[in-house]
């Protein structure tokens, strides 16, 4: 029944190649995939693809590039204003424009070329990141500055990323979705580990400016990366139209009538605002972890989901040829709150970490297959405003969940809030799996 509403990729489409628009081969039949343990480590397949290749090469730089912005930007506020109060404000001064013109993006990614829209923003983003270090090589030392820099710099990412993950699904077959979406979701979060990490070690030695210098010359690579892809217009038989609010509120229209769609979101939404525990990590780490070290416990509780995160992208040839993408969410945010009901019962910090490691690799699994729905289960022409609402979900649900989880932490305590929220996420996602059967059924 769910399967009607999938498109598969035109063949005819106007850059007059087979298959997707790098002149991909069909994938390799099941007697010629990798056997033994290359089977098991990640699937490489999309790689074969040069266009697909071109885009995820350039992810690797920006991956680290953005994390060290990422760094220096609260560290700048800090360092200005000694507050952690003005840190956490200039966190929520980015999120409006990520919202909205993530949301916006979407439809403009429905409506234009997706590569030119991507040479657009991240020429943006770079020129953003250059304008960064010019305000701390000259030592302006402006809050509102920053805050202004920080929300142009979330405005140009959320009209960025709906057509970047749009693209995918015209570079890639169908059945490599899963491969592709796990060789870049383990690039961005290699990303997450490594680059606080060089930013940690790198800002003694050549100082906090020249890692926005280091973030804008990493965003060079991308954008003689993106101009090399291949056009990528709106399908053929696309009529004209305006990325307006009717085309925005369309999008929503589309997500309400296919059942499945929906439930990816909701899947999403469970899993990060009942059950993302990062808020309650200071607090543990001060009082249940405080006999390992307290810096120590809350490097390892803030490190341990990306870690885990990378630790399945690396074996994502376990799961990334599974068919029936519906159970495999499912099964992921079952096991990420039960993970995390495991995390917050533990007493001991390497049985807490090994929990949130866990819940890492049930993450991965869960971003892979989401992703993969709202690519395939989608038409070419609204893929841009799912990949618009999907932006704005992940990363509005963490923040939501740092309010949830703060206040729970606080009434109940920390232990107990990550353990009651782990098992409302396993409660709430095996109902909606009963009560609503179109994710269950969907498969490729």
């Amino acid at each position: 029944m769910y399967r009607a509403c999938r498109k598969r990729v035109d063949t005819s489409e106007s850059s007059g190649e087979s298959g997707t628009e790098t002149g991909a081969k069909a994938p390799a039949p099941d007697g010629e995939r990798q056997r033994g343990w290359r089977r098991w480590a990640m699937d490489t397949r999309p790689l074969r693809r040069p266009a697909y290749r071109r885009l995820w090469s350039s992810t690797i730089v920006t991956a680290v590039g953005s994390q060290l912005t990422a760094v220096a930007v609260p560290k700048q506020i800090y360092d200005i204003t000694g507050s952690s109060a003005w840190v956490g404000a200039a966190s929520l001064a980015g999120l409006l424009p990520l919202i909205v013109f993530a949301l916006w993006g979407g439809a403009v990614a429905d409506t234009m070329d997706r590569r030119k829209l991507l040479l657009i923003t991240n020429t943006g983003i770079a020129v953003t990141s250059l304008l960064f270090w010019i305000q701390a090589v000259t030592g302006m030392e402006s809050v509102a500055a920053l805050m202004l820099l920080l929300a142009l710099q979330q405005a140009f990412w959320g009209l960025n990323a709906p057509a970047r993950n749009a693209s995918i699904a015209r570079l890639v077959p169908e059945g490599e979705l899963p491969a592709a979406n796990a060789l870049g979701s383990t690039v961005m979060q290699t990303g997450q580990v490594v680059g606080p990490l060089l930013a940690g070690a790198l800002i003694p030695v050549i100082g906090l400016p020249e890692l926005y210098l280091i973030d804008a010359l990493a965003l060079c690579v991308t954008v003689w990366a993106v101009y090399k892809l291949p056009a990528l217009p709106p399908s053929a038989g696309t009529g004209v139209r305006r990325a307006g609010v009717r085309e925005v509120v369309a999008g929503f229209r589309y997500i309400a009538g296919h059942k499945v769609l929906l439930l990816s979101f909701l899947a999403d939404i469970v899993a990060m605002v009942l059950g993302m525990p990062r808020a309650l990590f200071p607090q543990l780490a001060a009082e249940t972890y405080a006999p390992y070290g307290e810096g120590l416990a809350l490097g390892l509780l803030f490190a341990a989901i990306p870690i885990g995160a990378v630790v399945g992208g690396l074996f994502s040839g376990t799961f990334s040829r599974a068919r029936r993408h519906g159970w495999m969410v499912i099964g992921a945010v079952v096991v990420w709150g039960a993970a995390i009901a495991g995390f917050g019962l533990s007493g001991s910090l390497w049985l807490a970490v090994a929990f949130l490691a866990v819940a890492g690799v049930a993450d991965m699994v869960s971003m892979v297959f989401r992703g993969a729905i709202l690519l395939s289960a989608a038409t070419d022409e609204m893929r841009g405003r799912m990949q618009g609402v999907f932006t704005v979900v992940v990363a509005g649900g963490p923040r939501l969940a740092d309010v949830l989880h703060g206040g729970a932490g606080s009434a109940f305590g920390a232990r107990e809030a990550a353990a009651g929220g782990g098992l409302l996420v396993v409660a709430v996602m095996l109902a909606l799996a009963v009560a609503m059967p179109a994710l269950r059924r969907y498969r490729v």
